[in-house]
């Protein structure tokens, strides 16, 4: 399989984007942002990875949304979820959950 990470025609438009809806533990929001921080970088040598965002809810504080780029679904569901970094992220944040993240996958349309 090509290593697509670095080709130059590798449009950003192509990712898949995994979204986490993530609700944590009320007072835990500092405790919760440090860990995706350290957390980062393991996603971003995980192959197929190209980005990490992490977005907090206005109305909702105890509501985020983390916003991964993967090549593929693939990328995210087998090679990163069967991971040692997957064990990490999760080691890092896990306890900081008020319940499991609703995960999907979306592409781009328009």
């Amino acid at each position: 399989m090509p290593d697509r990470r670095r080709h130059p025609l590798h449009r950003h438009d192509d990712m898949i984007k995994e979204i986490a809806q993530i609700t944590i533990k009320p007072g835990m929001d500092k405790q919760f942002e440090h860990g995706v921080s350290q957390a980062t970088p393991l996603f971003l040598r995980s192959h197929g990875c190209h980005g990490v965002q992490l977005f907090r809810s206005i109305e909702q504080p105890d509501q985020y949304t983390l916003v991964v780029d993967w090549e593929t679904v693939d990328d995210h569901m087998v090679l990163f979820r069967e991971s040692p970094e997957f064990q990490q992220w999760r080691g890092l944040v896990a306890e900081t959950f008020a319940a499991p993240p609703n995960v999907h996958h979306v592409s781009k349309v328009l």
